[in-house]
């Protein structure tokens, strides 16, 4: 509104006045500001100046791009949208992306009046190297290192925090845990404490909350230090573009056609060229594939993975075999280094000090043999640092670890999680993200020939024992029913992909039949499309390309047209879902190319939310040429009328076999009804139908309705929900169903009815239909408006004997306990009756007394009962308890959102633990109930492992029941 706007520029004009006053007040204080100005200029362009590439020219610097200088400018701009100002700023991004560079940059132009001039009166670095070494001191004492004793007392300029920028520079270098709890943290900036603690207290805004902070992490980082954080703005640090790429790499290169050469390589390879977009791992591969090319080798090879490329790097490293060298490392010291790289990289440590390098058996002689090789860089401007050269150096130096281990047989309790290959193997991105690199490398390491290079070039012995061990893991993996939860099946492809074996591939996979896979960019089908090839005993594969697939680009094409060839070349595929996939017109036709091959096996394609941008010509003609596909779910896709008509001549075609067919939320109207009514009596295959959520109104179902009932029609199962109907028109689709459900050729055993404006008029129409068919066994009318009135009418058919209803839906329809004698009546009566949905009606406790009465005798066959929000509390648990105790066919139940309580809790789960309670699935959220409620809940999932304790029940089931679900 126009006086919420004015508010908030009445707010940001006031908020500005009292900083330009501050700024004022702290000019005033530091009149000689100006030397502590040019003392940190000249500090950080001495820094500047010395930051070099490992082995790289001495004038290389990598540089500030000008978006980069942009993005800097703006971090501590209002937010337009809320008026806020961010007072800490998170500046995240992979290992060597220039973090540090941009804020270094920013300090000195801060000093040379080029920037923040406006907003702040000082600016502080605060370095994890340097904060690292230091003990105890006040926060004061911290930052008056820098400070000139010309400038005036610090402690003045500290009255006035908010004129303040404090730079945490590589907050995930700091070797503090960050455990104290808020309330015992430190207020006074004057008081001497150890620095982990002051740290605690500056980034929490317990001391000086009113200053402004800029932190730079890695990414792996971020996990530990939002928690600490209040109303941080992130912004990620992603490296050099493309087309910086390219200028660096035509840089480096004189020879202009060899720098074209070496760029055409790893454009190809995204994998690689995406690593490129940090400075110094891009020098690194231009300087291997530069080795590469002057030995006359094939560029293309050595660019073929990250591990091939970092042994070329780290065998460069060393001198030449036939070299006279006394300063290589042996296989003692390599070992000891490789043991704290791997230590390193579990820990989040890339920063080691003298004592580290000390308790892992490196002394100085050790240390200065891997100085002069360029694998550890001492720093130059903190003393007693070190680190490895790159991140991406200690994590394949760390992956060497488990290759050199002799034995992985002896295990002991002296070993530090690390030295445990199971955690490595099992640990995830999601929760682990600093350990994915390693992981890839130590995958890479497996392959035989690069193993060979490694043990030629450093005179040490790798062993190859792990190799069976991934692959027991692996197996073990494979045969766990609950997977794909145990297992990112992208992570391990990347992993797979490093070794280029594959026969090592195909072993991996034997186990695995079915593979989940988010593919998010270029890199993700590259690995997915050469991993899937060798998994020959896959049946499902469950693939989501979650950005457009664009199939100019040869590479790509390449790598879909491998992926579409598992169509044909695993025999024992029978399932492909490409649900949510963004394909364009020439990956969808290599697609159906490869689905029309003779050996194409496939038996269900599920194609959810899709687009068909060249129509659905294809598809239909695939299921005449596919006689083996037999379900087919386009779901939520774009294929509107003019692709049912397609589809609609396919299923008349003798050659189609398709059994199995969803147009739900397709966008249909009444038009598509006359095609699809034709079909139904011609086709011989087809044998359900899904067409819910359409706008197929009253005119079109009432052409479907119509073909039901002739005999030429072989349709079994039929779902309508949300299709449009009018309460009038439902009342003509009942009249309907009633004459096809009557028509003794009618073969329909499964109709939804769901959200069809059907009422207790409509009842009395299908009340009379039901007692004639012999073969409807499935009826769902959930989310209608029948009430009890119309459930009395219903019921009447229900007890009948001659009634074979088995599934009886009627969730949310509007009932209360006064219809459960009639629902008793029909439970007692009718001995088909199995599965009973009531959920969201308002039964109450008086209702669910009444049904469980019905439940315990004798002649009850129900097996599955929902009774979700039914308005239940601990009062009916007394006879649910009884019930479960008695009937021994109930093996599924819900009973999720009901404010069942402690004591109702107890007394279920009194009977849940007993041996005479049948149950198999209890539907309850354990997070409703109170702490207590929750450990009867995991008392009983302990005494009686069998019961499985849902909270969600998968809506996938064609029909959407929740009893359904495995």
């Amino acid at each position: 509104s126009e006086g919420e706007r004015r508010k908030n520029e009445w707010e940001i004009s006031e908020r500005e006045t009292e900083h330009e006053r501050l700024l004022t007040l702290g000019n005033e204080l530091g009149v000689g500001r100006g030397e502590y100005r040019i003392q940190i200029k000249e500090k950080f362009r001495i820094m500047w100046d010395k930051k070099c590439l490992f082995g790289g020219p001495e004038d290389f610097h990598p540089g500030i791009a000008q978006e980069d200088r942009e993005l800097l400018e703006h971090l501590f701009d209002v937010d337009v949208k809320t008026g806020e100002q961010p007072q800490t700023v998170v500046l995240q991004g992979a290992a060597g992306v220039g973090k540090t560079s941009l804020v270094r940059k920013a300090i000195v132009d801060w000093a040379e009046g080029n920037l923040y001039q406006q907003k702040f009166s000082y600016v502080f670095y605060l370095n994890a190297r340097e904060i690292n070494q230091l003990r105890e001191r006040s926060f004061v004492q911290m930052i008056s290192k820098d400070w000139p004793s010309t400038e005036g007392p610090i402690e003045r300029i500290m009255t006035q925090p908010s004129s303040l920028l404090f730079i945490i520079d590589s907050f995930d270098e700091l070797n503090f845990a960050f455990e104290e709890p808020d309330f015992v943290l430190c207020e006074d900036w004057t008081q001497v404490h150890p620095v982990s603690f002051l740290m605690s207290s500056l980034l929490r805004k317990v001391m000086l909350p009113e200053s402004f902070l800029l932190v730079t992490t890695r990414l792996t980082a971020c996990k530990k230090l939002k928690p600490l954080l209040k109303n941080q703005h992130s912004v990620e640090l992603l490296g050099m573009s493309k087309d910086a790429r390219k200028e660096y790499i035509y840089q480096f290169f004189e020879d202009k056609k060899r720098a074209s050469q070496v760029f055409s390589s790893l454009r190809s390879n995204e994998m690689l060229f995406s690593m490129c977009k940090v400075p110094l791992v891009c020098w690194a591969i231009c300087t291997c594939l530069e080795q590469q090319i002057e030995m006359g080798g094939d560029v293309s090879l050595t660019c073929k993975t990250t591990t091939a490329l970092f042994t070329r790097y780290i065998s460069s490293l060393f001198p030449p075999v036939d070299g006279n060298c006394p300063s290589l490392p042996n296989q003692t010291q390599l070992k000891s280094l490789c043991h704290l790289a791997a230590k390193g990289v579990w820990t989040m440590t890339s920063v080691f000090y003298r004592e580290d390098l000390r308790k892992h058996g490196l002394t100085k002689s050790d240390v200065s043999i891997f100085l002069d090789m360029n694998i550890l860089q001492k720093d130059t401007e903190y003393e007693n640092c070190y680190v490895f050269t790159h991140l991406h150096v200690q994590e394949f130096l760390a992956a060497m670890f488990y290759m050199l281990r002799d034995n992985w047989e002896t295990r002991n309790n002296l070993f530090d999680s690390f030295e445990d290959l199971k955690l490595l193997l099992e640990s995830k991105s999601s929760k682990d993200p600093h350990l994915m690199q390693m992981k890839c490398f130590l995958f890479g390491l497996l392959n035989e020939d690069l193993l060979k290079q490694l043990e030629t070039t450093l005179k040490c012995r790798l062993s190859l024992e792990i190799k069976g061990k991934i692959l027991q893991w692996l197996e073990i993996l494979g045969n766990i029913k609950c997977f794909p939860a145990e297992l990112e099946f992208l992570e391990l492809f990347l992993c797979l992909y490093e070794t280029q074996d594959e026969a090592f591939i195909s072993q991996a996979m034997r186990s695995f039949q079915k593979v989940v896979i988010d593919v998010c960019g270029k890199v993700h089908l590259l690995v997915s499309s050469f991993c899937l090839k060798h998994c020959q005993c896959l049946q499902t594969i469950k693939l989501s390309l979650l950005k457009p697939l664009t199939c100019l680009e040869a590479n790509i094409i390449h790598c879909w047209q491998d992926l579409c060839s598992v169509l044909h070349t695993n025999e024992h595929l029978r399932e492909l879902d490409l649900c949510h996939s963004n394909l364009d017109e020439l990956a969808m036709k290599t697609f159906y190319q490869e689905l029309r091959h003779p050996n194409c096996k496939l038996q269900r394609l599920l194609m959810r939310f899709l687009s068909f941008p060249g129509g659905c010509q294809d598809i239909a003609s695939s299921l005449t040429h596919n006689q083996n596909l037999m379900h087919l779910d386009l779901k939520g896709s774009d294929i509107g009328d003019d692709g049912v008509k397609s589809l609609c001549e396919a299923l008349k075609h003798p050659e189609c076999k398709l059994q199995n067919l969803s147009l739900e939320s397709c966008d249909l109207t009444t038009l598509c009804c006359l095609n699809i009514s034709k079909a139904l009596i011609r086709s011989q295959s087809l044998r359900f139908l899904n067409l819910s959520t359409n706008h197929l109104l009253d005119d079109g179902v009432k052409l479907l309705c119509e073909a039901l009932g002739h005999p030429k029609c072989h349709l079994e199962r039929l779902s309508l929900e949300s299709c449009g109907l009018t309460v009038a028109g439902c009342e003509d689709l009942s009249l309907l169903v009633n004459d096809a459900l009557k028509h003794p050729q009618c073969k329909l055993q499964s109709l939804v009815l769901r959200r069809c404006h059907f009422t207790s008029l409509s009842s009395e129409h299908l009340s009379s239909a039901l007692l004639c068919n012999k073969s409807l066994i499935h009826l769902d009318l959930g989310s209608n408006w029948i009430q009890d009135d119309g459930i009395k009418l219903l019921c009447d058919a229900f007890r009948h004997p001659s009634c074979n209803l088995q599934d009886l839906e009627l969730m949310g329809c509007v009932l209360t306990s006064m219809c459960c004698l009639d629902l008793a009546s029909a439970i007692l009566n009718n001995s088909h009756l199995q599965n009973l949905d009531l959920g969201h009606n308002d039964l109450q406790d008086d209702g669910v007394k009444i049904l469980c009465e019905a439940l315990r005798h004798p002649n009850c066959n129900i097996q599955r009962l929902g009774l979700e929000y039914c308005g239940l509390t601990s009062l009916c648990c007394q006879d649910l308890s009884y019930t479960l105790r008695s009937n021994q066919n109930l093996i599924k139940i819900n009973l999720k959102q009901n404010t069942l309580g402690y004591e109702g809790m107890m007394k279920l789960c009194e009977v849940l633990k007993s041996p005479e309670c049948k149950l198999k699935v209890l539907g309850v959220c354990k997070e409703a109930f109170d702490e207590e409620a929750q450990k009867l809940l995991e008392a009983v999932r302990i005494s009686n492992p069998h019961l499985i304790i849902k909270r969600d029940y998968n809506d996938d089931d064609e029909d959407g029941s929740w009893w359904r679900c495995p």
